[in-house]
């Protein structure tokens, strides 16, 4: 009896936000589906350890210890995280320049930021991601898994160049990958017990070992052959040399590594209907990578092409997450004689399919209906995915669409003018639109004071202020006026309005509740004063 409410307890840990026990079906569907994601985080993290400059086995340690925290810990039920290449490319100068002890120092320090960030809950800041900016990060994503893979039709020459492949092996590779593709379209139609990718990966395999056929295999990237992670702190100096050594990178790495794996968060969210557990997710990342730099690991983050796999598969649980994470330490120990053996131009194809699942090809029809401004961010957020990384492209893409939105927002501020009812000869100027720094210049060019009558209202019931600088326009509105010997009055300021102006100090202001208007603010302002109304 304790045997099984442990393991209901254990398979309700694994359950989507902990609730009740899997089924029997989908935990075959989940452990299928983490053999897949296994198979396909084996070439991948061999790949990036040589793009890093170190060890197969270093890449390999990484994508099992944080590909099994975060599956049991993250904010996404379902998402595979382990090396990958945005990290890698970071990593090289510093393995260059100093070695690996200092990378793994690295990833320690980057994993307690990235904690940091997860107890800041600063993961909620990703939903100022603009849509446009998150389609043109997946299809930027897409093209540079395309591009990656093509890295698999090259070959070592006897002088150890890189050359692509030609003749008869370079066509059965390209046969092998279509055959690939094509066993993972019609599968589902065939049967659903077993995910797609694991059958076309088993029936190439087989053909390939069957038939002897000249093609490169995993094992030709390096061994993955080896023991269990142990511990071991970094053999650095604990010295302030060293943390100015590390630290530029650890910032750089733990911000790039959380905001990929928020993005795919969102994205795996969006597909399984899920919401929430950024702050979760970062916590995850943090932990995983810490305890990574202390196993001889290079550290990691969430991979959006293996979570596609894993979700496009079936798999929906944490069972899935881990069930990758262990099959690749199997996969170490005991069966690197086999996984050698896997023809890498299977694996191509799996992943070709991840990039014609994963581009937003809706998007190219939108580009000419969208606001020029968005179709802009969209190309922009994909070039520069493909040119440069990830995390950049989404900074620049949220700064572009930042700058639009404060561009758009400064052109509605605009007044409309009226006679004033309640106090005849005074003239009302109806402010509509935000009052910012975007739009202060627009808003102080409304008003002529030497053609208005002695009393004049400005009416903000449809206007905010936001920022020191619409406090600044109104100041430099009031001088006008007041030089001008006229009466100026604000009406109808909101109440975080009137706390803003009361905090920045710069106007003497006081509160006086107009008896017409229930939620309305007067102020009489003159010569560096604001006074009740």
């Amino acid at each position: 009896m304790p045997v099984r409410y442990a393991f209901a307890a254990f398979t309700r840990r694994l359950a989507p936000n902990g609730g009740e026990p899997i089924t029997a079906a989908q935990s075959r569907i989940d452990i299928l589906s983490g053999l897949t994601v296994a198979l396909a985080l084996v070439p991948e993290a061999v790949a990036f350890s040589f793009v890093a400059g170190v060890e197969p086995l270093v890449g390999l340690y990484a994508a099992f210890i944080v590909g099994l925290i975060t599956a049991l810990f993250g904010g996404r039920p379902g998402m595979i995280s382990g090396a990958t290449g945005a990290l890698a490319v970071v990593m090289v100068s510093l393995v260059a320049d100093h070695g690996v002890q200092y990378l793994f120092a690295t990833v320690v320090l980057m994993g307690l930021i990235q904690i940091g960030i997860g107890l800041m809950r600063w993961g909620k800041f990703i939903r100022m991601v603009p849509h446009p900016v998150m389609l043109g990060f997946v299809n930027g994503l897409a093209i540079v898994i395309f591009l990656a893979q093509l890295e698999q039709f090259k070959v070592i020459d006897a002088a150890g160049n890189h050359i692509w492949m030609t003749g008869p092996r370079l066509w059965i590779t390209l046969g092998l990958v279509a055959a690939t593709m094509a066993l993972i379209w019609v599968t589902p139609k065939i049967t659903r017990l077993i995910p797609a990718p694991l059958v076309a990966i088993a029936v190439i395999s087989v053909a390939v070992i069957a038939f002897d056929l000249p093609v490169p295999r995993v094992g030709d990237l390096g061994s993955v052959a080896g023991g269990l992670p142990s511990f071991a702190i970094p053999d650095v100096p604990m010295s302030l040399e060293t943390l100015e050594i590390i630290l530029p990178y650890a910032v750089i790495l733990a911000l790039i590594g959380v905001i990929e794996s928020l993005l795919t968060l969102n994205l795996v969210g969006e597909i399984k209907g899920e919401r929430g557990g950024a702050s979760r997710e970062c916590l995850a990342q943090g932990a995983a990578n810490t305890v990574t730099g202390f196993f001889g690991g290079m550290g990691g983050c969430a991979m959006i092409g293996q979570s596609m796999i894993n979700v496009k598969s079936g798999g929906r649980t944490r069972l899935s997450g881990v069930s990758a994470a262990l099959f690749l330490l199997v996969f170490i120990l005991f069966a690197s004689s086999v996984i050698d053996l896997i023809p890498l131009a299977a694996l191509v194809g799996v992943m070709f399919m991840v990039v014609i699942g994963t581009f937003a090809w809706q998007s190219i029809k939108i580009l000419a209906i969208v606001p020029r401004a968005d179709a802009v961010v969209i190309l922009l957020v994909t070039a520069v995915t493909v040119a440069e990384d990830l995390a950049t492209a989404v900074v620049v893409g949220v700064i572009v669409s930042a700058l639009v939105y404060a561009w758009n927002a400064a052109s509605r501020i605009h007044a409309s003018t009226r006679n004033s009812a309640r106090q005849p000869g005074a003239k009302v100027y109806e402010i509509e639109g935000p009052l910012f720094f975007g739009s202060a210049a627009g808003f102080q060019a409304l008003f002529h004071p030497e053609d208005d009558p002695d009393t004049v209202i400005l009416d903000f019931m449809d206007s905010r202020i936001v920022d020191q600088s619409g406090l600044q326009a109104i100041e430099a509105v009031a001088q006008k006026y007041s030089e001008a010997g006229k009466r100026l009055q604000i009406r109808h300021l909101s109440r975080d309005c009137h706390k803003l102006l009361t905090r920045a100090g710069q106007l003497m202001v006081e509160l006086d509740d107009d008896p017409d208007y229930s939620v309305a603010v007067d102020y009489d302002i003159r010569l560096g004063r604001i006074g009740g109304h």
